[in-house]
């Protein structure tokens, strides 16, 4: 499989440092135009929970400051808030010519919560900014967004839905962040069906409200407490957080089944959908603008306040997250100082190390570092790993086997990539085991003194020729301790192994134990589905009998074609060292659990209509507004 290139250093790879020599990559800046200043009262706004002073506004000039700041390096440049539109039309206007004029600026987008959209608006940004990408935030149908309500604690949802419809007459497209909260929990595939029911919507993020350690309400100026911020105040306190708040994993099943969905219904012919497009194209080794799957992190995104405030990601905590004022740094050198001397971002970065050993990070990129300090302050990072490659196994199986949804909830058949993984010919390879009775040529086969059977003889990996069971040296070149596995595989299952390794201690040798296994081939998408769902039986039937020191994986991972560069899932079954045990024990007991697994295997078999052992999620209805009573 073709993926991203491997840096000499681990941490780079998941984490890029501001260089200000490098003019080449681009840099983000969110413009909070108004500050945490808004025409509506969302009761989980991460914004107002700063209770910064508001009513300020970001001129054209400090634009053109921030521009000359960073020196003709790209920026992406998002308006953003608070709520940007009540900075109102003249102010924007000016903003946007602002913009306009600087080459540097390569993308503007604009997230706004829609209430005071409308033609006037959309006159103004097609004159002076054709090319400006709206954002619109909006969670799902009118039930997913009991939580977004105005200063009177009345829903705004009527408003967003008529800016939309505004958009679709105009012939305008917009992307849609969506909040996850218990209000949608359950009802993925609904939710999903609403948003694309728009005709302006092309993009849906899906956001996570991972929301457990806030216990405060937002405070409130003024005598006279809103109506919003009373039902904020009866939502927060509870012993699992506010009741906006979800869970990793609960927002791990949310996406899956909204993936799967996205799927099924062939929305992915005309909508974005993240965190799923993100995820597929670090599974195809592509790059992605997303920076929780890249390694323009943290020191790469900015946040601008009206009164000059510069800092980090708006999602960090703030001021933690100040770097400096816009007019106290005089070019790039200074503010990649100040990120330097931050504690937060050098907090943020030593919580990545554990990454750098993880079989995950060329997927996930180490996910969102905002995220990661705020569990490492609630003392569950582990919640939010075990989320992410939660997610990460689940749309590999739906990457694998699309027309088979169920693959997504098996807790058993995991992502595990293996480089490298090539043939020289899959097609002609599986063609051949199609045919038995067609001419096969001898070939060379060569033991190791530690077991290995391969061309040259020597122990490690080596080449070795691809040989089906109607070839005449079919036995004589699998290794003798996996042979059970590949008969009941080959004979039983009647499927095709492409690799088989009995496992090889090495003892004196300086080369790594290697552990033994099986790779199978499915000859198409439903074989593929089927055989992993029959793994997942065969390895919980097995589970109970096995020696304590040996544990049973199934691996999703991609067979690279030499001849045509294309790639193939695979899947590997392997009998791998238990957690708290070591290869001497492992190797004393291998042999009795090759047993236990290869009776499980013959107890199962690949069957239609037959899904494995793992339970998938309930659907459940809308609670509507009950959710705030």
């Amino acid at each position: 499989m073709h993926r991203t290139t491997e840096q000499d250093d681990p941490m780079t790879q998941l984490y890029r440092s501001l260089d200000a020599a490098d003019t080449d990559s681009v840099v983000s800046v969110i413009l909070k135009l108004r500050g945490e200043t808004c025409d509506i009262d969302c009761l989980y706004c991460y914004e107002k929970r700063k209770e910064a002073p508001g009513g300020a506004r970001i001129d054209a000039g400090k634009v053109r400051r921030l521009t000359e700041l960073f020196s003709g390096r790209p920026l992406a440049v998002e308006l953003h808030g608070g709520e940007p539109l009540t900075a109102g039309r003249d102010h924007v206007a000016e903003v946007l010519r602002e913009l306009a004029a600087q080459p540097s600026v390569v993308r503007v987008s604009m997230q706004t919560n829609g209430v005071l959209l409308d033609e006037q608006w959309l006159d103004l940004f097609d004159a002076l900014y054709p090319a400006l990408q709206i954002g619109i935030s909006l969670d799902g149908d009118a039930a997913g967004n009991a939580w977004r309500v105005g200063y009177d604690g009345q829903p705004v949802y009527p408003r967003v839905a008529a800016a939309l419809r505004i958009l679709a007459e105009r012939g305008r497209k917009a992307g849609v962040i969506a909040a996850v909260t218990p209000t949608v929990l359950g009802r993925a595939e609904a939710v999903l069906d609403h948003l694309a029911g728009f005709e302006a919507i092309n993009a849906v993020s899906f956001v996570p409200c991972f929301d457990a350690s806030i216990q405060n309400p937002t405070a409130a100026q003024g005598r006279r407490i809103p109506a919003s911020r009373l039902l904020q105040r009866a939502a927060v306190g509870g012993p699992k957080g506010p009741a906006w708040a979800i869970s990793p994993d609960q927002y791990a099943e949310f996406a899956l089944a909204a993936t799967a969905r996205w799927i099924s219904a062939g929305y992915f012919a005309r909508l974005k959908l993240e965190p799923a497009v993100s995820t597929i194209r670090r599974l195809r080794g592509l790059d992605t603008g997303f920076c929780h799957f890249s390694n323009l992190k943290c020191d790469h995104v900015f946040t601008l306040y009206p009164d000059g405030r510069l800092g980090s990601c708006d999602e960090l905590p703030w001021p933690q997250a100040q770097l400096t004022r816009l007019d106290q740094v005089s070019g790039q050198s200074e503010v990649v100082a100040a990120q330097r001397r931050l504690p937060l971002l050098n907090q943020g970065k030593a919580l990545m190390e554990r990454c750098t050993t993880c079989a995950y990070r060329s997927v996930c990129g180490g996910g969102c570092v905002a995220t990661r300090w705020r569990h490492d302050q609630a003392g569950d990072q582990d919640a939010y790993c075990d989320y992410r490659m939660r997610m990460v196994d689940g749309i590999a199986a739906l990457l694998a086997q699309p027309g088979h949804a169920g693959g997504a909830w098996c807790r058993r058949v995991r992502w595990r990539p293996r480089t490298p993984n090539s043939m020289h010919d899959v097609a002609a390879f599986l063609a051949l085991w199609e045919r038995p009775n067609a001419p096969r040529r001898l070939v060379r086969l060569n033991a190791s003194t530690h077991g290995n059977i391969n061309t040259v003889g020597l122990p490690g990996v080596h080449e070795a020729h691809d040989l089906d069971p109607a070839h005449p040296q079919w036995r004589e070149a699998i290794e003798p301790g996996v042979r059970s596995l590949v008969d009941a595989i080959t004979q039983d299952w009647r499927l095709v192994t492409y690799d088989s390794c009995q496992g090889h201690p090495y003892p004196g040798l300086d080369l790594p134990p290697a552990e033994r296994r099986v790779g199978i081939l499915p000859r198409d998408r439903t074989e593929y589905a089927q055989a992993a769902a029959a793994l997942c039986r065969a390895v919980a039937a097995a589970a109970t009998d096995l020696p304590a020191s040996v544990q049973v994986t199934v691996g999703r991972a991609e067979l690279t074609c030499e001849t045509t560069k294309r790639t193939s899932p695979v899947l590997d079954l392997a009998l791998r060292p238990a957690p708290g045990h070591g290869w001497p024990t492992y190797f004393d007991v291998v042999d009795a659990a090759t047993r236990v697994v290869a009776d499980a295997l013959c107890s199962e078999r690949p069957t239609a209509g037959e899904g494995c052992n793992c339970p998938p999620p309930q659907v459940t209805t809308p609670t509507g507004g009950e959710v705030l009573a």
